[in-house]
């Protein structure tokens, strides 16, 4: 039987070749012309306090690599970004090409999998939006992270908070525009959740052949599993913000997402 994380890079790959027309082309001059392109404005505040001079950094999870690339003008020497998906990483790697960006590099495997040539390279490793979902077993996900960076290496995730995952959304019918204040899911669900009409800021919506299945996770669970693997949270600022689904409960009083930053020990 295929395990969820085979599915999905399957799934990646169909809605890559599904995308909506030009999607990714443009990154490219964004990355030319703008400073920090692709990052929330909390983001940019939290990364231009760090210093990259020098620096070797990594994003897991990293997609078409735009926010990895977008990264490497704060200084860093070198940069590589690991993705399931081998289409989409053939995107980051053209428009690192086009961007003329040679010190950035991209992989294509399995995040667990990430080759023992990685462990104890790197001083920075972040994961951004939508990415610890895809995997069950986040002190497994973290293991990996902690091998990959040096001793008082940072890893540093922005994400959705935990909250958001018992909040109906608008495409839902249980959700309610009359009662925003409705909690609908377990904040301590434990069953996967499943998708088969492809990524919806990637593609329109299609009856995909293969299917997408993440997990939720509390912030206890980040937490733990971060300090199990020998990483000492610095910093949690939550915010009342969503950064990628839907702003209907956006300055209702929720926490919609988050950044947490993390230090080796």
């Amino acid at each position: 039987m295929m395990n969820y994380i085979e599915g999905n890079k399957m799934a990646w790959e169909e809605a890559f070749e599904n995308r909506k027309p030009n999607w990714g082309d443009e990154n490219c001059l964004k990355l030319k012309n703008e400073r920090l392109p692709f990052f929330n404005a909390d983001m940019k505040n939290e990364l231009e306090k760090i210093d990259f001079k020098n620096k070797e950094i990594a994003q897991f999870c990293c997609n078409n690599g735009r926010e990895l690339m977008s990264a490497m003008s704060l200084g860093a020497a070198s940069g590589v970004g690991f993705d399931i998906a081998e289409n989409i990483i053939g995107q980051a790697r053209d428009t690192a090409y086009k961007a003329d960006i040679d010190n950035c590099g991209f992989v294509a495997c399995n995040i667990l999998d990430i080759p023992v040539s990685y462990h104890g390279r790197f001083d920075f490793i972040f994961f951004t939006i939508g990415a610890i979902t895809w995997f069950q077993d986040l002190t497994s996900l973290f293991d990996k992270a902690a091998k990959c960076l040096k001793d008082k290496g940072l890893l540093l995730i922005n994400d959705f908070h935990p909250l958001i995952n018992m909040l109906p959304l608008p495409n839902e019918d249980c959700f309610d525009r009359d009662n925003l204040n409705r909690l609908t899911y377990s904040y301590f669900r434990k069953e996967p959740w499943i998708e088969n009409t492809g990524m919806g800021y990637m593609t329109n919506e299609y009856e995909s052949r293969s299917t997408f299945t993440s997990f939720s996770h509390t912030m206890s669970d980040i937490i733990n599993s971060l300090s199990v693997n020998g990483m000492k949270t610095v910093k949690l600022n939550e915010y009342g913000y969503d950064i990628g689904l839907t702003d209907v409960y956006d300055d209702k009083g929720f926490p919609l997402s988050f950044i947490l930053i993390a230090e080796k020990c």
